[in-house]
């Protein structure tokens, strides 16, 4: 039977699609700077008063953090695109089931992978060749990020659900927080405690546990209908099947995606510990200007899957043109990072050749993000109507097709500074997998219910 609406979400079914995208996207902006405050806090605490090598151990640690988290990452995607589609069947009894058994499986999943991250520490670092005057420091800081990455899940499952049901402002109050908490506690556990590497860490996992336990508190107030229960490990095997089949896909794209820049970062760092700072540095900048572009993306799997769960495919159009219009003047406003690159680079360190080897990256990318834009609204439509293989297919050869084969190939034929072409040949290559699909039109029966019909129907009680 049809419910009200829940109190706090956003329906996003009706009204302009421009005005309910670009809501939407603007506090996951702000949310995604301040997630990337997390890392970047630490790479200039470190940068300034630690050193360049352990710049380039923090730098390091990020896409092993990132490639460890994917799969419950994914999960976190698979049930955000159930969750908008159910609200936007308003079908309330499946969605408290969703949020269930995917809290169920976070928790019972996080302990193995935390420790199996501990693990292979050493064989990761292996793998990506850090620099031996970073390696010690590398250790140690992945070390400690990988014990306290349950804060890091909890938080993303969360938000997925928040964005789920339309709602991307609730999950920029945690990080606001949350960022005020890290950086306190980085600048005290480095300068005043002087834990270098190991105080940035601490700090940042005390921050994010309590993103994730505040959410909690905060969305069983506020979102009472899906209380959330996180040991009481009510699981729904049907629905969990469903959000396997739709976030394992986003899953594994961003685990091999988080593989194959570990792999970049492994023949950056073959250039020294200066360069792979330069390198640390300017991946920082490059994900501010990603940000918006993400965020859009978000908000278009959101506005696709509550609009396919209504039946309303013509909004999907609307939604889409909407996403790319906006996504497409962000990557151009990206550009300004260009001639701002050099003293943006001094945040994290006054050395120039750290600072030169940085805007060897901006330089040869961003002009290129025009195409990124088009590839991620794109493929973020296909997994909000169901479709997440093709999403998966084009990043894989993108990246592993283009993107690496490229890097080895340009650095060797024509120096280490033009390896970042690599970057616009994958964007190249992916799309040449997208776009067709998305004319095809296959994507359009997809949807897991409508509000006409078509539902999955749960196995009874959550066991």
């Amino acid at each position: 039977m049809a419910k009200a609406r829940l109190s706090a979400s956003k329906d996003m079914t009706q009204g302009s699609p421009y005005k309910l995208i670009l809501s939407f996207s603007i506090p996951l902006i702000i949310g995604n700077v301040l997630q990337q405050l997390y890392n970047m806090v630490d790479s200039m605490v470190v940068g300034r008063f630690v050193g360049h090598t352990a710049l380039a151990a923090v730098g390091a640690a990020f896409p092993v953090i990132f490639m460890l988290a994917s799969l419950f990452m994914g999960l976190g995607s698979g049930a955000m695109v159930m969750v908008s589609q159910y609200y936007g069947a308003n079908q309330q009894d499946n969605l408290r089931r969703t949020v269930d058994t995917v809290y169920t499986s976070i928790i019972v999943g996080a302990i193995p992978i935390c420790i199996l991250g501990i693990v292979f520490t050493n064989p990761i670092l292996d793998l990506i060749s850090i620099p031996a005057d970073a390696r010690d420091e590398a250790w140690l800081y992945l070390v400690i990020l990988m014990g306290g990455l349950i804060g890091s899940l909890g938080y993303n499952c969360n938000a997925g659900i928040l964005q789920g049901l339309g709602d991307s402002k609730t999950p920029l109050l945690f990080l606001a927080i949350a960022c005020v908490i890290n950086i306190g506690l980085d600048l005290f556990l480095v300068l005043v405690v002087p834990w270098g590497v190991a105080g940035v860490a601490i700090a940042t996992i005390i921050a994010q546990t309590f993103s994730w336990v505040f959410g909690i508190v905060y969305i069983n107030r506020k979102y009472p209908e899906i209380h959330i229960r996180p040991f009481n490990f009510r699981f729904d095997r049907r629905i969990f099947w469903q959000i396997i089949r739709l976030g394992i896909p986003a899953g594994i794209q961003q685990m091999l995606f988080s593989l194959g820049t570990i792999l970049m970062t492994r023949l950056v760092n073959t250039y020294g510990s200066v360069y792979a700072a330069g390198f640390s540095g300017a991946n920082k900048l490059d994900t501010f200007a990603f940000f918006p572009i993400q965020s859009i993306s978000i908000a278009v799997t959101t506005f696709t899957g509550q609009n396919m769960g209504a039946g309303k495919i013509d909004r999907v159009y609307g939604g889409m043109k909407a996403s790319l219009v906006l996504a497409l003047a962000f990557s151009v406003l990206g550009l300004l990072i260009i001639p701002a690159g050099p003293t943006l680079m001094r945040l994290f360190t006054d050395d120039p050749e750290v600072i030169t080897a940085g805007m060897a990256f901006i330089n040869r990318i961003m002009p290129f993000y025009w195409m990124l834009a088009i590839s991620f609204v794109m493929n973020s439509v296909l997994r909000g109507a169901g479709a997440p293989l093709i999403p998966m297919i084009s990043s894989i050869v993108g990246l592993w097709a283009a993107r690496l084969p490229a890097a080895y190939l340009l650095a060797d034929w024509f120096g280490r500074d033009n390896m970042h072409f690599c970057y616009p040949i994958g964007f190249v290559f992916g799309l040449a997998i997208t776009i067709p699909y998305f004319i095809s039109g296959r994507w359009k029966n997809k949807a897991i219910t409508t509000r006409a019909g078509g539902n999955l129907e749960p196995e009874g009680e959550p066991q």
